[in-house]
């Protein structure tokens, strides 16, 4: 009945399957922008475009990389557009947010210390309202089945990839017993095939990683591979803090002393079910630390050194994608998936 379905969805606005690969990749482009756009103005000595009565600040470029993926938004239908969206206006956020000392600050310091921990909490809190959004309530038959649709309408203009076609057809299998399956199952028939598509800008380094990961989680040796990033990952956080300046503010060494007992304690627990061989809720425990670790600990390393801090988070993303590479293989092969006490894997005696 109508009454009962989600709000969102009575208001017409059902969630796009890809919306939180679409969201990260937004938020890594920014924070990758950053981090380049730091660099590059630290080893060029930081020029003044504009000659010596202007100065082009490079928020000006962000604001109009935002702006233009805005207007692809709003100009094209379909789900191909949508990763350049992303990468256009994840490289615009980050140009805009770069200089956000400058905004915070009576003097316009662009060097304004705790801008590096601003912009990092920026991004966590868009990544975790944007799964408040997107990724708190199983998905709706109908959100698949209006998904396949997006795929089918945008192939009516210009055809389908076979990758493309592939997807809307496994939307169209979880969107079965929705209304209106059999009319887009029709649609999607009638739809020709095309190989011509808008490249993804991120598939590049998304194939890659993923590659990366499942040459990784296939071995013996996934865990001890997250556990070893982990390890260097707590062992980053302690080293910027002894090594810390005077000037850095002392709840930041406490924020991350309490959140480092946090992870440990974390990493403790997969120690043990490991033990007991119980693979999958040791990966799960694993994930809890990593989370912890980007959500609280680099937070509070941003506001002590930025650069080291860049380096730990990088290694803890890593880790973390490494321990959800893993889940993910325990899912589709069946072994020790259930985080509350499933079944375990056999030992070789068994």
């Amino acid at each position: 009945m109508a009454g009962s379905r989600h709000v969102l969805l009575r208001w017409g606005l059902p969630r796009d399957p890809r919306a939180g690969e679409h969201v990260l990749g937004f938020l890594l482009t920014a924070v990758v922008t950053v981090v380049v756009t730091r660099g590059i103005l630290e080893l060029t000595g930081f020029p003044q475009i504009g000659g010596a009565s202007l100065h082009i600040a490079h928020v000006l470029w962000g604001g109009l990389l935002m702006a233009l993926a805005l207007l692809l938004a709003l100009c094209f239908a379909g789900p191909v557009v949508r990763p350049t969206i992303a990468f256009v206006g994840g490289v615009g956020f980050g140009l805009f947010i770069d200089e956000v000392g400058k905004f915070l600050t009576k003097d316009n310091d662009y060097f304004f210390r705790p801008a590096p921990m601003i912009m990092y909490l920026t991004c966590v809190g868009l990544l975790l309202l944007a799964d408040a959004l997107v990724g708190r309530r199983p998905a709706d038959a109908s959100e698949r089945l209006a998904a396949a649709a997006d795929h089918a309408v945008a192939g009516l203009a210009g055809g389908l990839s076979p990758q493309r076609r592939v997807a809307a057809e496994a939307l169209l299998r979880e969107g079965r017993g929705a209304r209106g399956a059999e009319e887009v199952e029709a649609l999607l028939a009638v739809v020709p095939e095309d190989h011509s598509e808008l490249p993804d800008p991120l598939e590049v380094a998304t194939r890659a990683l993923r590659e990366l990961l499942v040459g990784v989680v296939r071995a013996s040796w996934s865990l001890a591979v997250a556990g070893a990033l982990l390890v260097l990952v707590v062992g980053g956080g302690v080293v910027i803090v002894v090594t810390a300046d005077s000037d850095a503010p002392a709840w930041s060494g406490w924020f991350v002393v309490a959140s480092t007992a946090v992870v440990l304690a974390c990493a403790l627990r997969a120690w043990m079910l490991v033990a007991g061989r119980h693979q999958g809720r040791a990966v799960e425990w694993l994930r809890r630390a990593f989370t912890v670790e980007l959500l609280v600990t680099v937070v509070a390393l941003y506001r002590i050194d930025p650069w080291p801090a860049t380096a730990v988070m990088a290694v803890a993303l890593l880790g973390l994608g490494v321990a959800l590479a893993e889940r993910a293989r325990l899912a589709q092969t069946g072994e020790d998936i259930d985080r509350a006490g499933g079944p375990r894997v056999p030992t070789a005696q068994e």
